[in-house]
């Protein structure tokens, strides 16, 4: 089975979500190539000290999202590993469904690019993310 048609099952029920989407309450509700959609109904525990929605938890759901998009473009015996992820928080959140989109803007040989929106239940802009993705090949995939 592809990493595509894998995904394609998560979003179906027909497998378990990642890992991270059960800690969480995240997960996957759309994927294509180069594409991924996760939602997250952000609660009082996902709260930061101030009460609104904990940054971290924002970029955990733009990650996650990111890094699926970009493993839908990699082929048998690729992995990768994230070098860099940057995240603009635009607007606090308390108690919403939150969705990220995430897309692969540039996959080169060794290094992608993939960016992600974050939108509240009204369809407000919450935060943008990028990412730059490692592709590995061969032994140094291996196991991841």
């Amino acid at each position: 089975m592809s990493r595509l048609e894998t995904f394609q099952k998560m979003v179906a029920g027909e497998l378990p979500g990642p890992p991270i989407g059960d800690l969480i309450g995240l997960r996957i509700t759309a994927i294509e190539v180069g594409r991924a959609t996760f939602e997250l109904d952000a609660g009082p525990q996902h709260a930061s000290p101030l009460g609104t929605v904990h940054g971290g938890i924002l970029c955990d759901l733009a990650d996650a999202a990111m890094g699926v998009a970009y493993m839908t473009e990699l082929q048998d015996g690729e992995s990768f590993t994230t070098l860099e992820l940057k995240i603009n928080f635009l607007k606090p959140v308390w108690n919403t469904r939150l969705r990220a989109e995430a897309r692969v803007v540039k996959r080169g040989r060794t290094v992608g690019l993939v960016e992600c929106d974050v939108y509240d239940q009204t369809g407000s802009l919450v935060a943008r993310a990028s990412s730059t993705g490692l592709t590995r090949v061969g032994s140094q995939a291996a196991g991841r």
